[in-house]
């Protein structure tokens, strides 16, 4: 009896290392406490628990009925008309209980508890693919890139990147579902098992325990302080998205006004429209707009492609264009002409490192998106659509960047403007371009704003304040409150810093790269870790809530480390090293480029004078 307190005591008061820290014997983890019962980010849930309940849940989803009947092209370009099935969800569940607050949760069944998870789950493929590319997709400062790049490193550049994004999308889906494999000697087992009984790669997700953020993940394979760390570095640069829209939206309206608006109303009205079109909740809903941002990405992409193919370079503007952050002497007239359009096969002959650096590093932004997959996983009814999604997203992506890039470059050389629409000599289809650029920004803010917004929601209000979900409707009226709050302190943010996108240049490097390129891969090594050193235990028991494992600490890391996958964890740990180098890489050229910006004294959105007007 003695002996069984001490192992109770020892449970109860030793830190969590999620599965990593226990003895070699079997110990009383929670009494099988049902999972509806627990906290939202319940330390005392170990990284088996969540393993477990995410094979029931992979098994289930396994047996879904694939959709049957054939689909239109009008069900691809418009995903809202997929229906997705999830399943038992059509069980009635309470939407009229808070579920954020465990003593309202003994109201419920185990049943209700999952079916409310399921519900949420809408979106398909086609939606994934909207989303993914309009968080991604940004072809416009491609053109800069090369110039400042050459043809060959500049194609070089984007195809590497390019593939390690998907990686990365790769990565996290694994760490999501569980489905990774590098092991030949499964891979024999699995072709000989039916599909439906190879359940023991599982993920982390599951319909008791779903996934809702980067953080989610972070907490699931390092702990508390990881979770804490990606909701702060991705609030911040979510909001910051969001202002950097808002003021560059301000921008462009006041110059296609000629400068007759004040420029802090120009800005304000891009925050208001924002109060609207973030009231969407849902990002199935969402992906309508989402559509439309893909496809007038696509108008401006022609429109500045035919008009480059037909007239000249926009030379009075040279003083904005990559040759003369290259070399002044590439862009300045010689007895009032103009040199002509110039390539470069190799890297541009230059003295200024950092330029050269800031170009490069565009094609490791123009990728960045991974930090909000998570929050796209989680409203995926079927998990696997996902990757069909990321994938085509991905392929898409890279095609247009290849082929807008090399064509812009081609006919404007040295003399290509980031955005490149604005380097379009006929002022009528540049201004089209840049109308059309507003619209589509803005429809990027909201996105980021709707995953911005619940990234706060259910880290702090949820959690602290036990707010009910956002599909309540309480839920629902909290959602409107907060989204002209959200906006408006992205745009006082934006607003306050001058040349606020400059300063974002930082906050890019510091968090984009960081969740397209560092982070997935040290994830996915925790988790190949904790997954590893599983292998020979029993494991967690749901019947009795007894976890029996065979070590803890750092031998539990070593023996996991260097398991089945010890050469996956490797090139996850190269990988991630590099990707922190090409951070400090990014952080430098930025602050380089940010002292030249404050060199000269630089005006803010709170006054009428746009930074863009340089009359007296």
């Amino acid at each position: 009896m003695e002996d069984s307190e001490k192992a109770v005591e020892h449970q109860a008061s030793r830190p969590n290392f999620h599965g990593l820290g226990q003895d070699d014997k079997a110990e009383p983890v929670s009494l099988a406490t049902p999972p509806r019962m627990r906290r939202l980010h319940d330390p005392e849930v170990s990284f088996q628990e969540y393993h477990h309940y995410a094979r029931t849940t992979r098994a289930e989803q396994d047996a879904l009925p694939k959709p049957t009947g054939k689909k239109s092209l009008l069900h691809y370009l418009v995903p809202n008309l997929q229906k997705v099935e999830t399943g038992p969800a059509d069980v009635a569940t309470r939407p009229d209980l808070n579920t954020s607050d465990i003593e309202q949760r003994n109201m419920i069944s185990d049943q209700e508890w999952t079916n409310a998870s399921r519900a949420l789950r809408t979106a398909g493929t086609g939606a994934v693919f909207y989303l993914i590319t309009t968080d991604i997709l940004g072809p416009f400062g491609l053109p800069y890139a090369f110039a400042t790049t050459g043809w060959g490193p500049g194609t070089a550049l984007y195809t590497v990147f390019g593939f390690m994004a998907g990686l990365s999308g790769y990565l996290l889906w694994d760490c999501f579902m569980g489905r990774l494999i590098l092991d030949y000697k499964m891979v024999i087992s699995r072709l000989s098992l039916p599909r439906r009984s190879t359940n023991a790669l599982a993920g982390l997700d599951s319909f008791q325990f779903p996934i809702k953020s980067f953080g989610d993940m972070g907490f699931r394979v390092y702990g508390t302080w990881c979770r804490y760390l990606f909701n702060i570095l991705q609030a911040i640069q979510l909001i910051c998205n969001v202002g950097a829209i808002i003021i560059s939206n301000g921008e462009a309206l006041s110059e296609a006004v000629k400068f007759k608006l004040c420029y802090a109303i120009c800005c304000l009205v891009w925050a208001l429209a924002g109060f609207v079109l973030g009231q969407i909740r849902t990002l199935q809903k969402f992906t309508w707009l989402a559509n439309v941002a893909v496809f007038i990405n696509l108008l401006i992409m022609f429109i500045t492609m035919g008009a480059a193919a037909h007239t000249p370079p926009l030379y009075s503007a040279s003083a904005s264009s990559a040759g003369y952050s290259i070399d002044p002497a590439l862009v300045t007239p010689v007895d009032g002409t103009y040199p002509p359009v110039q390539h470069s096969a190799a890297l541009p002959v230059s003295g200024n490192f950092a330029a050269s650096l800031n170009g490069a590093m565009q094609a490791v932004y123009s990728y960045g998106g991974s930090m909000i997959f998570p929050e796209f996983m989680a409203e995926v009814g079927r998990p696997r659509d996902f990757l069909k999604g990321m994938w085509s997203a991905q392929l898409f992506i890279y095609i247009c960047y290849m082929l807008y890039g090399l064509f812009m470059y081609g006919f404007q050389g040295q003399y290509v403007q980031t955005p490149a629409y604005l380097g379009i000599s006929a002022y009528g289809l540049q201004t089209a371009g840049n109308s059309l650029a507003i619209v589509s920004a803005l429809i990027a803010a909201t996105l980021y704003g709707n995953i911005g917004i619940k990234v706060l929601y259910n880290n702090i209000l949820v959690e602290f304040f036990k707010a009910p979900p956002l599909e309540s409707k309480h839920g629902r009226y909290i959602w409107f409150a907060l989204v002209p709050i959200y906006w408006s302190i992205a745009y006082v943010i934006g607003a306050a810093v001058p040349d606020f996108a400059g300063f974002t240049g930082i906050v890019a490097a510091a968090c984009i790269l960081q969740f397209t390129y560092s982070f997935p891969p040290l994830l996915h090594m925790g988790y190949q870790i904790q997954k590893s050193a599983m292998e020979g235990e029993t494991g967690f028991d749901p019947s009795t809530g007894v976890l029996a494992v065979r070590d803890r600490g750092i031998k539990r890391w070593m023996r996991g480390f260097s398991g089945a996958r010890w050469y996956l964890n490797i090139f996850n740990l190269l990988y991630f090293l590099g990707a922190m180098a090409l951070c400090a890489l990014g952080i430098y050229a930025s602050v380089v480029n940010l002292i030249q910006i404050y060199a000269v004294p630089q005006l803010n959105a709170f006054g009428c004078k746009s930074p863009l007007d340089v009359s007296a």
